[in-house]
């Protein structure tokens, strides 16, 4: 989706991609194929034609940050089927709320591997770093609202600046609202049934008896559960930019 988006170009809103596709100029080769295009001046094109150059460029060199400052938030699940080889699903748990709450667990799926780093063990900025660093886009439910901004707060500098898809808002497009949890019963997403219908005030309880009463099977409950929040983002992911990609893309096209 990438390479058909033209977002990325000073001037160019939602209305204009569509009427561009709607041409026939579907991917950045075509429009640098182009010659002239309608309603965009020689000298405006020649500028676009450089900004694509440069585009096609970052993508092929794997330089994600481009578009994360390119590409619209709203926009940047566009980078999934691009970037899809490391990505960063992303989760977290907390005591509360509010942002002085401790970070608990930080699970980051990379596709494969699933890492988890707990308080007082393996947390430590130096782990977070070196895991996120080598993620090229992020992936989370609700991560834009209360994950990255708590990470932020209590480990500042870690999280990369790269396209960041908060699946809450890009699935809310689709048509499906509420948790996480819902919405993965909704699609058939299943889990283990040891953590299928626990709550997150369910995830402080077992911090509690781990870090008060030292009882290790909670700790690996609360584990298992962030893993489980984890590894279903990559389903939800490619559900996500499969039918967004439908609903904008394709649909223009006719």
């Amino acid at each position: 989706m990438l390479q058909n988006t033209f977002l990325l170009l000073d001037g160019i809103g939602p209305q204009r991609e569509r009427s561009l596709w709607r041409r026939g100029v579907e991917s950045w080769k075509e429009f640098l194929d182009e010659a002239r295009v309608p309603g965009i001046s020689k000298d405006r094109k020649f500028r676009m034609d450089h900004e694509l150059a440069q585009a096609h460029d970052k993508l092929h060199s794997g330089d994600s940050s481009y578009f994360a400052n390119h590409v619209p938030r709203k926009e940047q699940w566009r980078c999934i089927g691009d970037f899809r080889r490391s990505v960063a699903f992303l989760d977290i748990e907390t005591t509360g709320v509010s942002y002085r709450s401790p970070i608990t667990v930080v699970g980051i799926y990379d596709g494969a591997r699933m890492h988890t780093l707990v308080r007082g063990q393996n947390l430590t900025r130096t782990n977070l770093q070196g895991i996120l660093s080598g993620a090229t886009i992020m992936v989370t439910f609700n991560g834009s609202s209360f994950d990255i901004p708590m990470i932020e707060k209590q480990f500042p500098g870690v999280v990369p600046r790269i396209p960041h898809i908060d699946l809450r808002h890009s699935l809310r497009r689709l048509g499906y609202s509420g948790g996480l949890k819902a919405i993965e019963r909704e699609l058939d997403i299943v889990r283990d049934r040891r953590v299928e219908y626990m709550t997150g005030e369910d995830a402080v309880y077992l911090w509690n008896l781990w870090e008060r009463h030292g009882k290790k099977n909670a700790l690996d409950l609360l584990i298992e559960y962030n893993s489980e929040d984890c590894k279903n983002l990559k389903a939800l992911s490619e559900f996500t930019y499969r039918n967004l990609k439908r609903t904008t893309f394709d649909a223009a096209r006719g």
